[in-house]
């Protein structure tokens, strides 16, 4: 399977539409079938687009959270609420649906990022990407020492 890595600068047309990188557009038509999910980030002010195949391993995934646990209630109405199938354009780009640019803090014309992340893409508004990524703010040395089995 192939993955998605890589990040790329676009902006948001006045239709509220984006490109999606032709990288990512490759990797969907060549490894899945070419339709799209949407959905909020869980933590973060961002969206999640996934694969349909990724996306439906996914909701797998959260059916089986006891929905007793207020942290599965929570995922499953914050991102699977969320979830909604939009379709690529003939040149590579998605509609952004409304309440999703909102939940994001993505305007109309809006600097964003996309960026791949495995098996999904997240797209940012660039201002709020550019605040999470700024290095004098995140907890270096705790990230250090969480990721340094793999690092």
């Amino acid at each position: 399977m192939a993955l998605f890595s890589g990040k790329y600068y676009f902006t948001v047309d006045p239709k509220g539409r984006i490109i999606i990188p032709a990288p990512f557009r490759d990797i969907m038509r060549s490894h899945y079938d070419g339709k799209v999910f949407i959905a909020n980030a869980p933590m973060d002010k961002c969206l999640h687009v996934y694969p349909k195949a990724e996306w439906e391993t996914l909701l797998e995934k959260a059916k089986g959270l006891s929905m007793t646990m207020q942290s599965a209630r929570w995922f499953q109405r914050r991102v699977i609420g969320s979830g909604q199938e939009i379709e690529l354009d003939k040149q590579g780009r998605v509609l952004i649906p409304s309440s999703h640019r909102e939940d994001a803090g993505i305007n109309l014309n809006s600097d964003i990022v996309i960026v791949g992340l495995i098996n999904k893409m997240e797209v940012w508004e660039r201002n709020e990407w550019n605040k999470v990524m700024e290095r004098d703010s995140a907890d270096t040395d705790a990230h250090a020492k969480e990721l340094a089995a793999f690092i």
